[in-house]
């Protein structure tokens, strides 16, 4: 099926164009947020050629393509807009903003909102890691030196991106909440502007409040006799998103309040003159204080106990992603490592892709179905560059053991990370583009090892469990 029939045919069991009330994609699925899910025939797209599955999360209703799903969003929008429904356009559309659903529940929404945030930006943040675990690849090896010219420009390449995640961050940001991209941009670039974020680490402060606390906050100076404090904002998470929040509140009041015939210039000057210095005031530090609070929390739970974080992490991340509760984790793995220079706890889970390439393969040499031998190839090719979810619901899932062993599998690799004491360094990059990212500045040490023996125990456990215990008699092949 072409992708153009395929989305018009998606379009169709979703209860039409007029039914959907926005559209998003990530690596893999198509994410609708619909007016009506009851509409939607959700068995009839189980069985289209090119849908694996459908799933129901976070208050959206997920239609999972694989790794083409990007073609596939492209037809949609123009599908859509055909059927009727209003104009979707690339990276615009796929984030526009949503009246919240009140019925929905508090974990659903929170949820909705981190994956409309962060599903734009996730491609690149993945190209932008790969290059930084290159450049530390190169370094570790020698290649390059981290004096070089080429190693400089290789850093900058990787590490522009998250230097500038406020920026990244409010325009998709502004998108989900619906205020003007461009007034987005602005807010999430005043965290950054070079004259405040000099004073950081040239400036000296007048004072400083709460010092010696994770609260610690310099003051370089007043406004109005009202401190200002400054915060290190660049690679930070939470103060852009809740700034951006707030400024579409206050963008759509004055678009009601001020005369028409001044909105086109009154409303972001107002807007900008209003959320500026509030976020500098309270938003910033509040937030930064808050992703503080996390960073320390997750740091902490690793620390108490590193083999037992890694068991947990590893043999359920595959469920926290199957029900879309990984959102809400995310977040947290990019806090620690502006906070503290790596993420020690989410990088537990990096044998579960590697766990289901071991489950594909056992079913593979095992199973004597034909089609189910066939379709195991291109799962685990895509598998090897963390794609899992084609084996997830075409092959492990509905088999039901390797599923089950997947989960065992991982648990034991993460457990052996945490033992061994694997962090990620960076964020970006899935299956084997992951491995760069546990190389410590430049220095293969004993975590970078640790990932590598985590993630080769994940695979052969569930690979051998599978051979032995899976009873290929009963085997499904889920996947058209």
């Amino acid at each position: 099926m072409s992708y153009e029939a395929l989305a018009k045919e998606i379009i169709k069991n979703v209860g039409g164009a007029g039914n959907i009330s926005s559209l998003e994609h990530c690596a893999t699925r198509l994410r609708f947020k619909l007016h009506d899910d009851g509409q939607a025939q959700t068995e009839d797209l189980k069985k289209l050629d090119g849908v694996v599955t459908v799933v129901k999360s976070g208050g959206q209703y997920q239609v999972v393509i694989g790794p083409h799903v990007a073609d596939v969003y492209k037809e949609v929008v123009k599908a859509r807009q055909q059927g009727g429904g209003d104009a979707l356009s690339e990276g615009e559309g796929a984030s526009a903003a949503q009246k919240p659903d009140k019925k929905a529940k508090v974990l659903d929404r929170f949820i909705n909102v981190i994956s409309g945030v962060f599903t734009p930006a996730l491609g690149l943040l993945a190209a932008s890691g790969i290059a930084k675990g290159l450049a530390a690849v190169l370094l570790a090896t020698n290649v390059l030196s981290a004096q070089s010219g080429a190693y400089i420009l290789l850093w900058a390449i990787g590490d522009t991106f998250f230097y500038f995640f406020p920026i990244i961050l409010a325009y998709t940001s502004a998108n989900k909440f619906g205020l003007s991209p461009i007034l987005g941009i602005i807010i999430g670039a005043s965290l950054v502007y070079p004259s405040l974020t000099a004073l950081l680490s040239e400036g000296k402060p007048i004072y400083t409040l709460f010092e010696g606390t994770i609260f610690q906050a310099p003051v370089y100076f007043e406004v109005f006799g009202v401190p200002i404090l400054l915060m290190k904002y660049a690679q930070s998470v939470i103060p852009s998103i809740i700034a951006v929040f707030f400024a579409a509140k206050i963008e759509t009041w004055l678009k009601r309040v001020l005369p028409k015939v001044i909105q086109m210039f009154m409303v972001p000057f107002a807007t900008l003159i209003i959320i500026v210095p509030l976020t500098f005031l309270i938003i910033g530090p509040a937030a930064t204080w808050l992703g503080a609070i996390l960073g320390f929390l997750a740091k902490g739970a690793y620390d108490l106990n590193p083999t037992l974080a890694g068991l947990f992490i590893g043999g359920l991340w595959q469920v926290f992603v199957m029900f879309g509760l990984h959102w809400g984790l995310i977040p947290i793995s990019l806090i620690t490592i502006a906070q503290f220079g790596f993420d020690p706890l989410l990088a537990l889970m990096l044998g579960t892709p590697f766990a289901t390439l071991g489950a594909v393969l056992g079913v593979f040499l095992k199973t004597k179905n034909s089609k189910l031998k066939t379709l195991c190839v291109p799962c685990f090719a895509t598998g090897i560059f963390g794609i899992s979810e084609p084996a997830i619901y075409g092959i492990t899932l509905p088999n039901k053991y390797p599923f089950i062993f997947t989960l065992a599998g991982a648990s034991i690799g993460g457990g052996v990370m945490g033992f061994l004491g694997s962090k990620a360094y960076v964020v970006g990059g899935m299956g084997i583009l992951a491995l760069p990212n546990y190389i410590n500045h430049g220095n293969f040490d004993m975590g970078f090892f640790g990932a590598v023996i985590g993630i080769t125990i994940a695979f052969i456990v569930t690979c051998l469990l599978t051979l032995f215990f899976w009873n290929d008699s009963k085997s499904v092949n889920a996947v058209k």
